[in-house]
């Protein structure tokens, strides 16, 4: 703060001795023009080297050196007039970068300053004011409308409506309903709702937010360091061209002249103001960057290692599929398990509950729950006996029955956890529980090569198996899987001596990687943790493909940076030769350079835009939309679960069973798959059209819709006037063929609308 009025001071010093001795020389008086310029030149030149000696005490002499020469020279020559000039310009400049850096931290200070002081808690009738930190977990808060929130929580009563836009940059609000998550930092756009804390303030988003925020330097970043070291090779040229001009004409002004125009703002101003302007262009998009000097290292980044749980998938248990025994309906399998394990504080159990409350199942209350530690629980509900866990607790001694078997056999396949569930003894289901791959994975691997990465790998410490099958589907360079936090370390120092490496992490395992890597980015949405403390660079919303955003933004900026000097400086280089030769006098050179100094300004200030790709003018579809279309596409995946059910129930259907499963497929894919499908082609996808730069891709979707309606067409066909006695071998197996076709065929075409969806959001 001393610092920076200091500079407005010497700029007002330096422009008060411009105007008065303007004022003065029109008046007719040039003594007192001269000595007003004098006066007004003085002070900043005192100021620079007091600056210049306390950087040559440090062991540094950056750029600062040429702006003292010319002013000093300036002043003993007599051109107390160019001197001024100068001082306007040095101290000018020096203000502009002020003002470029307040405005390029406004996004990051603007956190800081929301961050919520007081909470409301409820006592029984009452509600008491009390401060954020006396909130303890379980205490049950009232936010009331327009206030920030205080704390992680979940919500209690009536949903609430957010806006998330300070953490996610999302301007639309989001409604969280009874048991979601809302989060600290995040502000109620709707009525008064209750929410139940499940985190202190100082282990929330938000705070964990604040902490980073004032922990990010805005100091030089390595690239300025090497501008202050191409000022050590400006300084003996100026002074050489100088004297060389001063010698050729027997003229010292011709040499002021040189050094005047010399004077090296771009190198003074440019690399800063453009990475603090990445800087702030990156926090829009959700990244905080740790300073410049990380932007720097970001922008050369050609490696990138990913863990694993949390970072390449979602982290923790998902519910991926529901197995069935014969005769029994996935849905009942769902609701009696999540019913029971709403008595347990087992992860898995808790996956199971909010996946049963995802489909909008009625659970009810289970009674007499054991819980046998490490195998599951049983409980009765509605007067029936309900088992939910290992196949040694659902099945005893027994031997499996081929459905169980077929379930842990695909289990196996996809990684996942099996979670039996029996009734009054009686197997009904199985459930399928894994970490999934995070759907905007793919592509933001796609966007870092398109960023320029030339190499990605996953280090993690996840079974081979595992980590084979992500690296395979992701198409990824390397795949390092069973490695220990010190093997993470090791993995990441052997690619930092080949190349420029980032690091990605969440989990506190990371945080030794992230500190080795080149840079370390933390996936920092769910709060603070030791990963987000090391790394350099912290992603605030939860998606992978702002790591590649980051890049980018990096990328620019130091573009930008290099660009203004070089221009900046090749424009003084041809200022110094005319005043060589005698084609600009000492105040037409500082003009000159004053010039050549705001254009430097300007452009660095690009920084702070999105980039041309962006600024074409093109719509971009709002999050909420794409949500829109996400949810229909998740309506449509329990009528595929269904549809494997049915193709699953007719390996052992007896004729009349056969023919009912057929139709049931056939009515189901009208009704739910063809008829999504034609709403896709016919509404969907000419509203798409406005928000993406060509149609070519949608076009490939429509082939996938006639694929999907000629498939649809077989099974109508199929089903059919289909009889008892019509049904063979072959038929069942032409029935499941067809069926598993068009599953399999959506879920794909499903995926590849999503990533269009993505595409369309971020443009």
């Amino acid at each position: 703060m001393r610092e920076t009025i200091e500079r407005y001071g010497l700029v007002a010093i330096a422009l008060t001795g411009l105007v008065v001795g303007l004022a003065a020389w029109a008046a007719g008086a040039p003594d007192v023009a001269h000595w007003s310029w004098f006066a007004g030149t003085l002070p900043v030149v005192v100021a620079l080297a007091i600056s210049i000696v306390r950087a040559l005490a440090a062991g540094r002499m950056g750029v600062d050196a040429v702006a003292f020469v010319s002013m000093s020279a300036a002043l003993v020559f007599g051109e107390p007039l160019a001197g001024v000039v100068v001082a306007i310009m040095y101290t000018g400049g020096n203000v502009l970068e002020d003002i470029a850096v307040a405005r390029a931290e406004r996004d990051l200070r603007a956190l800081v300053d929301r961050a919520p002081r007081l909470a409301h808690r409820r006592a029984g009738d009452t509600v008491e004011d009390v401060p954020v930190d006396a909130v303890a977990i379980g205490d049950v808060l009232v936010v009331r409308a327009g206030e920030v929130v205080p704390v992680d929580g979940t919500v209690t009563g009536a949903a609430a409506s957010i806006d998330e836009s300070a953490l996610t940059g999302e301007a639309l609000p989001v409604t969280r309903r009874a048991g979601e998550e809302v989060r600290s930092g995040t502000v109620n756009v709707g009525e008064t709702f209750e929410m139940r804390a499940r985190a202190t303030a100082g282990e929330s988003t938000y705070a964990g937010i604040v902490r980073l925020v004032t922990a990010a330097q805005t100091a030089k970043a390595p690239f300025i360091r090497i501008a202050d070291r191409y000022a050590l090779l400006l300084l003996p040229a100026t002074l050489a061209l100088a004297g060389l001009a001063w010698a050729l004409s027997g003229d010292p002004i011709r040499a002021l002249a040189v050094l005047v125009a010399s004077t090296p703002c771009p190198l003074i101003l440019a690399a800063p103001v453009a990475f603090i302007a990445g800087v702030s262009q990156a926090a829009r998009h959700g990244v905080l960057v740790k300073g410049g000097g990380a932007l720097e290292a970001l922008a050369a980044t050609t490696t990138v290692l990913f863990d694993k749980t949390g970072t390449l998938t979602v982290g923790g248990a998902r519910l991926v599929a529901i197995e069935t025994a014969p005769g029994e309906s996935a849905g009942d399998v769902l609701r009696l398990a999540a019913s029971l394990e709403q008595a347990s504080h087992h992860v898995v159990a808790g996956a199971i509950v909010a996946a049963a409350n995802a489909q909008g199942l009625a659970l009810t209350m289970p009674s007499e729950v054991r819980e046998a530690m490490g195998t599951g629980l049983e409980g009765r509900l509605d007067g029936r006996l309900v088992r939910v866990g290992a196949p040694s607790l659902t099945f005893g001694t027994t031997r499996l029955p081929d459905w169980a078997t077929r379930a842990l056999r695909r289990a196996s396949w996809r990684s996942a956890l099996a979670v039996f569930v029996t009734v009054d003894g009686k197997p009904a289901g199985a459930l399928l529980l894994a970490d999934e791959l995070r759907k905007e994975t793919p592509r933001a691997i796609q966007l870092l090569r398109g960023a320029g990465i030339r190499r990605i790998m996953m280090v993690t410490g996840d079974r081979a198996d595992a980590a084979e099958t992500i690296g395979a589907a992701l198409d990824l360079d390397a795949v390092l899987a069973d490695r220990s936090p010190s093997d993470k370390v090791d993995a990441v120092k052997t690619e930092q001596r080949l190349a420029p490496t980032l690091m990605v992490g969440d989990g506190i395992n990371d945080a030794p990687a992230l500190a080795a890597a080149g840079v370390g980015i933390a996936m920092g949405a769910r709060g603070a943790s030791a990963s987000s403390e090391a790394a350099d660079v912290v992603i605030l919303v939860d998606r992978l493909d702002r790591v590649a955003q980051a890049v980018r933004v990096a990328r620019r900026a130091r573009k930008i940076a290099v660009q203004s000097i070089v221009v900046g400086m090749a424009l003084s280089g041809v200022a110094m030769v005319a005043a060589a030769f005698g084609y600009l006098t000492p105040v037409a050179g500082a003009l000159t350079q004053e010039a050549i100094d705001v254009a430097v300004i300007l452009n660095a200030l690009r920084a702070l835009g999105p980039g041309r790709g962006a600024a074409r003018g093109q719509r971009t579809m709002s999050s909420s939309a794409a949500q829109d279309l996400r949810e229909d596409h998740a309506r449509l995946e329990r009528s595929l679960d269904t549809l494997r059910g049915i193709a699953d129930a007719l390996d052992d259907a007896d004729p009349e069973e056969a023919v009912r499963l057929v139709r049931e497929a056939d009515r189901l894919v009208a009704a739910e798959v063809v008829a999504h499908e034609r709403d896709d082609e016919t509404e969907v996808y000419p509203s798409l059209t406005r928000y993406l730069a060509d149609s070519h891709g949608l076009s490939a979707m429509s082939r996938a819709h006639r694929e999907i309606q000629h498939l649809a067409r077989l099974l109508s066909r199929l089903a059919d006037g289909l009889a008892p006695a019509d049904v063979d071998r072959y038929l069942v197996r032409d029935a499941q063929r067809v069926i598993e076709s068009i599953e399999a065929l959506v879920r794909i075409h499903n995926a590849q609308e999503e990533d269009i969806y993505e595409h369309a959001v971020a443009a």
